[in-house]
């Protein structure tokens, strides 16, 4: 493919974009196909030689669409959201044309620079504590994950290489195993499944706590649990507040977990995957009163926020203490611009997976393109809608009963 083809085949890539977004209502949103539907419509090997670009948009519509799931219609009401828009799909196209992998500054200085930026930005419209961004000349500062999975699992392990030197400096006589065999982590019974999930990869123990009536967590509930663990000689260490959980969207005391975490010593990550893109609006922001005891916080611009999905925002007050966790430095890693102010390689080490792509171009781009009055427009729109849908539905069941 030459440039001018590719001019061409983008411009009819866009065109099929554009048809498949403004007609999307009119497809059935679940596919009725059959699992291995896709083996008889494609060659049992691949081709030798190539197709024609005719050929290849053709098999979107015989081979891809009968199998796909389509999360944007106006139809598809299961999961939390997954958000796109065409700002970002834009923003997607330059990333992949510019195709560098950021795995530190001299590798791409714009891969880090801009996510440090954009993070900042973000943080800003989230009203977070100064302490979490690195505007604010301080330890803090943010960095995008994939997934709020990650950003879950980074956190604990964090908070486990920070309790382990804690614990050596009062026992050096114990093991890292002897310490980590003791470890425990708290959540709500609430929780999403990724953060029992990194209680498994961490190799820790998590404890998943009862909820009251409204299905939160509650700061009595936590003292209680850690002061058991205590007497049977367990090291408590971590706790994950969710606001806005998967089962029911039920939000947990931050500000009474934030109490008893700061006061026994326990790192607190919030959970905000879902419900995080709400607190741009001043009105809500209620929900995440105690935010200032966390230790690190998480929310998806790729649920609520309309950036295309993989972009997770974290950020941490100290990320030293992950950066002890991870942090490696083998010659290839290493520049001539290393140490220097603001030190944006703390980006890269705080990421799990390594291979940085441009996904802050994307938040840059729809921030732009929407700017945040409309953005926060957007946001409301969408709680009311889910309000009057859900209202729909209680009324549905109860004639139905």
């Amino acid at each position: 493919m030459d440039p001018d083809s590719f001019k061409d085949f983008a411009k009819e890539m866009a065109e099929f974009i554009t048809n498949y977004l403004e007609n999307i209502r009119d497809r059935p949103v679940l596919p009725t196909v059959k699992p291995g539907y896709i083996q008889p419509l494609l060659p049992a090997s691949a081709p030798q030689t190539p197709d024609k670009w005719e050929e290849v948009m053709n098999d979107i519509e015989r081979v891809i669409m009968p199998g796909v799931t389509h999360w944007h219609s106006p139809r598809f009401h299961a999961y939390f959201p997954t958000a796109q828009s065409y700002p970002s799909i834009v923003a997607d196209m330059l990333s992949g044309a510019i195709a560098c992998i950021g795995f530190t500054w001299i590798a791409s200085p714009a891969c880090t620079e801009l996510e440090v930026i954009m993070l900042d930005w973000l943080g800003k419209m989230l009203d977070l504590p100064k302490e979490f961004l690195a505007c604010s000349g301080g330890k803090g500062g943010g960095v995008i994950q994939g997934t709020a999975s990650e950003a879950t699992l980074v956190a604990l392990l964090g908070a486990k290489a920070k309790k382990i030197r804690q614990i050596k400096q009062e026992h050096p006589e114990w093991t890292d195993n002897e310490i980590v065999g003791k470890l425990v982590a708290y959540c709500s019974r609430q929780a999403h499944s990724s953060v029992e999930r990194a209680g498994l990869l961490g190799g820790v123990q998590f404890h998943q706590l009862d909820v009251d009536s409204k299905s939160s967590l509650r700061g009595n509930t936590l003292a209680e649990a850690i002061s058991q663990d205590q007497e049977k000689g367990l090291i408590p260490f971590y706790v994950v507040a969710t606001l806005g959980t998967t089962c029911c969207c039920a939000f947990d005391n931050l500000d009474e977990l934030g109490i008893v975490a700061n006061r026994e010593n326990v790192w607190l990550h919030v959970d905000a995957a879902y419900a995080g893109s709400a607190f741009i609006c001043p009105e809500f922001r209620y929900l995440m009163k105690g935010i200032e005891r966390a230790d690190s916080f998480n929310f998806n611009p790729h649920k609520w926020m309309l950036v295309n999905f993989d972009c997770s925002a974290m950020w941490l007050k100290d990320p030293t203490n992950v950066i002890n966790a991870f942090n490696v430095d083998p010659l290839y890693l290493k520049h001539d611009m290393q140490g220097s102010a603001p030190d944006y390689r703390v980006c890269i080490l705080i990421n799990l997976i390594i291979n940085i792509i441009i996904s802050s171009f994307k938040v840059n781009t729809l921030i732009k393109s929407f700017f945040l009055i409309v953005l926060k427009i957007f946001n409301r729109w969408r709680i009311v809608v889910n309000y009057l849908a859900s209202r729909y539905l209680i009324l549905k069941l109860q004639v139905s009963n």
